[in-house]
């Protein structure tokens, strides 16, 4: 039997590649010549030798390495093989060590990215990274439960982020359900949450939809003073009702004037990536009006890539909050007119007052697809000669209605 003294006094002698020091049990500490000191377990499963290593000295005491074979002894006494249950459990850790939400959620992004616009990609990480992985991120996929996860999309909720929030818990799904998948986990708690959170509640954008108000809205951006460009896009933005997002990017490779059209190619377009990569463009008409507005922009904007170029770089469209802080400047509050309104304002006046226009033109105009036989219909030729009508029956309206009251006088803005 060994003594302490003798582990911390052993040496290897010179000439030979290690020496052994039996304890008893079939425990022994080997010594290198370099002076390493290993304690190992002999048995032999089968009738051959093998050895499990348990540890280096002086790490592991004698004590403490008698302990540990005594509990490999313990194993082996109830029929399992120490060293394939150590391979096994090694295994099983690595495993479980790839298995943690964070890991899960990125492998599951980077096998479906490529299939996601490059937007919705990089949101979808954000948010996970903001929201989830600092308190989940770190857990095993199968040791996550319901109210884990809930009470991590209660701290968005708390903030004020409800549709962050009900968003994550999409998102957080989508990882369960590619863990399930994938033999990592075996339910989706994401689906144990329905109405456990605080419901949506759906504001629509605000939009001016009195014809008289309509009529205060043209005359104000007609008689506007700020930048000759921010009131074009103002102007534009009332005869085309584009997406305010489109509205900006508008580039003048983009314009035919003598055909009188906007070609908005189908990757600048709302749509899943698919659409983008193979869908059709959207076809803008243009009416005599809508030309004359660009015919004022050109000196201005028409030697550069954008309509509407940012003030801060020629190579850039315009922000995203120039058209609401124009429209704030004429004295339309958020509350009462908003970018996105000028859609829904053309949409419901074309229907109330515009007659002999078919929903399905306005819709067709307002680039909502819809599935089916007359969705697919949308952009072909026939529909076109319908939309050019409406959209000069459109201008025509605006014109009369900013016609229809005494202008309004307005202060001098930046």
């Amino acid at each position: 039997m060994l003594q302490d003294v003798d582990c911390r006094n052993a040496a290897c002698p010179e000439g030979k590649n290690r020496v052994r020091l039996t304890d008893g049990g079939g425990l022994y500490l080997e010594v290198s010549p370099s002076g390493t000191k290993r304690w190992f377990w002999k048995f032999y499963p089968d009738g051959k030798e093998s050895r499990l290593a348990l540890g280096s000295y002086p790490k592991l005491s004698l004590k403490e390495a008698r302990k540990a074979r005594d509990e490999a002894k313990k194993l082996r006494q109830a029929g399992e093989n120490p060293v394939q249950k150590r391979k096994a459990d090694r295994a099983a850790s690595a495993v479980k060590g790839g298995n943690t939400f964070d890991m899960v959620a990125r492998e599951l992004h980077k096998a479906k990215a490529s299939g996601w616009s490059e937007r919705y990609a990089n949101r979808w990480l954000e948010r996970m990274e903001k929201d989830l992985f600092p308190d989940l991120g770190a857990v095993p996929l199968s040791d996550i439960t319901a109210p884990m996860l809930l009470g991590a999309i209660r701290k968005v909720e708390r903030r004020g982020a409800r549709e962050t929030a009900h968003t994550l818990r999409q998102t957080a799904g989508q990882v369960f359900r590619y863990g399930i998948q994938t033999g990592r986990c075996e339910r989706n708690p994401a689906s144990d949450l329905q109405g456990a959170l605080v419901p949506i509640v759906v504001k629509h954008m605000a939009a001016v939809l009195e014809p008289s108000v309509v009529g205060d809205l043209m005359r104000a951006i007609d008689a506007y003073c700020g930048q000759p460009v921010t009131r074009g896009a103002l102007l534009l933005s009332a005869l085309l009702f584009q997406r305010p997002g489109n509205m900006r990017a508008m580039e003048w490779a983009e314009i035919d004037t003598e055909a009188g059209l906007w070609t908005i190619p189908a990757a600048k377009m709302k749509r899943r990536l698919h659409g983008k990569l193979n869908g059709r463009p959207h076809l803008v008409p243009l009416s005599p009006q809508a030309l004359a507005v660009l015919e004022e922009l050109r000196p201005l904007s028409g030697h550069l890539q954008f309509v509407f170029p940012s003030l801060v770089s020629p190579k850039r469209c315009m922000s995203e909050n120039t058209i609401r802080t124009a429209l704030r400047r004429m004295g339309f509050t958020n509350d009462d007119m908003t970018p996105h309104g000028f859609r829904a304002m053309a949409r419901t006046l074309i229907a109330e007052r515009l007659p002999g226009v078919l929903p399905e033109v306005i819709e067709a105009q307002l680039a909502h697809g819809k599935s089916g036989p007359l969705g697919m219909a949308y952009d072909r030729a026939e529909f076109m000669a319908q939309r050019r009508q409406m959209m000069q029956a459109w201008a025509d309206y605006l014109d009369g209605l900013k016609a229809g009251g005494a202008v309004i006088q307005l202060k001098a803005v930046g």
